[in-house]
C-alpha cells in the first residue's frame, strides 16, 4: 500500500487535484491547467496563451520556446515550482558577469502581468509538460464570473 502511495503522487504533477470556478489547481495547491481529450482548454490556460503573448512573447519568444534574448521558459518551468516563477516575475532576476549578462526585469507592479500572473503559468506549465502544442487554442471554457470579477478588482486598484 505504502509503494503504490508514493508512486502514485509523482505520476502526473500537472494532473488537476481540485478545481473551484474553472481555475484548478495539483495537489500541493500550485495552479495548473486543464485539457480534456478533444483538446479543450480552460480559461485560464487559455487567457495565460494571450496575456503571454501580450507582455512576455517579445523577450521569450512565441509560445515560451526562447529567444536569442531570453531563455525558453518552457525549459525552466521544468526546474522552477511556482512559487519560484511568482518570484522571479515579481521581484525580477540579475545575473550579470564577463561572459554573460542575464536581466529579467521586475514586473511586480505591471497590472497586465500580475493580474494574470497565474493564467501565465498555467499556460507556461502546460507548454512545458507538451500538453500544449505551439497554436492559439482552438476551443476554450467560457470566461467564469469569477475570473470576470477578479479581473475588475486588480485592474480597478
Amino acid at each position: 500500500m505504502g509503494l503504490f502511495a508514493a508512486t502514485s503522487a509523482f505520476a502526473d504533477p500537472a494532473k488537476p487535484a481540485s478545481s473551484e470556478d474553472g481555475k484548478y489547481s495539483d495537489a500541493e495547491g500550485a495552479p495548473t491547467y486543464n485539457i480534456t481529450a478533444d483538446g479543450n482548454v480552460d480559461w485560464y490556460t487559455f487567457s495565460g496563451y494571450r496575456r503571454y503573448h501580450s507582455e512576455c512573447t517579445v523577450c521569450h519568444g512565441p509560445d515560451g520556446a526562447g529567444s536569442t534574448y531570453a531563455p525558453a521558459l518552457t525549459d525552466s518551468l521544468k526546474k522552477m515550482n511556482y512559487e519560484q516563477f511568482t518570484t522571479v516575475v515579481v521581484q525580477g532576476r540579475k545575473d550579470v558577469s564577463t561572459s554573460s549578462q542575464k536581466v529579467m526585469p521586475t514586473f511586480g507592479t505591471n497590472r497586465n502581468v500580475m493580474c494574470y500572473l497565474d493564467d501565465i503559468y498555467v499556460y507556461l506549465r502546460a507548454r512545458s509538460d507538451g500538453a500544449l502544442a505551439r497554436v492559439r487554442p482552438e476551443k476554450h471554457d467560457p470566461k467564469p464570473q469569477s475570473a470576470k470579477d477578479a479581473e475588475t478588482a486588480c485592474m480597478a486598484n
